[in-house]
């Protein structure tokens, strides 16, 4: 019996040629191995560390909301809730307590785990619109939460975080130290969610967002997999939120505002919802978008990223990657023929 790779069974759809799927599945490694050249490369050949750390921060984001929406088939428009708030604890305990940047972080993804776990409880047993305004609601909640407390500094947020030394012996202070922290952070997440996607648990994620009463049916308890699905999601939601701190030195409202949990949805449906590079490319290209059309046309770039997505929704129904990867297929099965 043969095994399927990694790679492959994350980003590839299922297809009833093994052929195609082979080299379809060469394609996507031979991509990963170029990205992470240049993302090595990148303080090197004069990509901006700061721009490359927010990039990646933003991408680990999208991927922990692409496990639950892609893999799993809940929809939250509260994830913002996760990211921001965390973000929040991590610049507080580091700047106002004196904690190192790695408990700083630790801090950030308990208490997104802990705020997952509540979002969780309460939204899991509804399905549909009614589970995605749930935690549009509890994020709200969040939201003014962090606008009344004295920690968060209100309107003005976190200004001038530290970031110190990791472990006391890496100086964060230096960007391109920095920038391969972040680096080495997202790419344990990244593998980690492949783990997750790739193994028995993440299979029966899949079926409950294919066909929950069947998964009912076998005997499993839909709710604990949807709920620690949505607590992992929340946990590396917040791990983004918190590293995006230490990057930026600072928090805001705008990290915790349901706009931000619209613009993490825009990443996941513009790259692909279900695999697993189509979030990191959508995160790029908002992030690249809204960096470059910044300074020329301001407020316009929301406008402006809007009616690409629009577009790429007309003509992407699966994303950029996703289309992507079915253009491929379909080239290879006439091949094969």
């Amino acid at each position: 019996m043969t095994t399927q790779s990694p790679t492959l069974a994350a980003d590839v759809p299922a297809s009833p040629s093994a052929q195609p799927a082979q080299g379809i599945g060469k394609t996507a490694r031979y991509t990963y191995l170029a990205l992470l050249a240049v993302a090595l490369a990148a303080p090197a050949i004069g990509l901006y560390p700061v721009f490359m750390m927010k990039l990646l921060c933003f991408a680990l984001f999208a991927c922990a909301f692409n496990l639950l929406l892609g893999f799993t088939g809940l929809l939250s428009f509260g994830h913002a809730a996760f990211f921001g708030f965390s973000a929040y604890v991590t610049g507080w305990v580091i700047k106002a307590q004196g904690w190192t940047p790695e408990l700083g972080l630790a801090a950030g993804i308990v208490t997104s785990a802990l705020l997952g776990l509540v979002f969780g409880l309460v939204a899991i047993r509804r399905q549909g619109i009614y589970f995605a305004m749930i935690t549009l609601a509890l994020s709200q909640m969040v939201f003014f939460v962090c606008l009344q407390a004295k920690f968060t500094g209100g309107e003005d947020g976190l200004q001038g975080v530290p970031r110190g030394a990791l472990f006391r012996l890496l100086p964060l202070e230096d960007d391109r130290v920095m920038y391969y922290v972040v680096l080495a952070i997202f790419l344990a997440c990244f593998l980690g969610i492949l783990r997750i996607v790739t193994s028995p648990f993440g299979q029966v994620l899949k079926m409950i967002r294919e066909n929950e009463p069947r998964a009912i049916s076998l005997g499993y308890q839909v709710d604990r997999y949807k709920l620690l699905a949505f607590v992992l999601s929340a946990s590396l939601a917040g791990l983004a939120g918190s590293l995006k701190t230490l990057v930026m030195k600072f928090a805001t409202l705008s990290d915790v505002h349901w706009s931000m949990s619209g613009e993490v949805i825009l990443m996941s449906l513009l790259g692909g919802v279900g695999t697993f590079f189509g979030p990191v490319l959508g995160a790029g290209v908002v992030i690249s978008l809204q960096d470059i059309l910044a300074d020329k046309v301001g407020e316009w770039v929301t406008v402006i990223i809007g009616a690409i997505f629009v577009v790429c929704v007309l003509a992407f129904r699966k994303g950029i990657v996703g289309e992507l990867l079915a253009l491929l297929e379909r080239r290879r099965a006439r091949k094969g023929a």
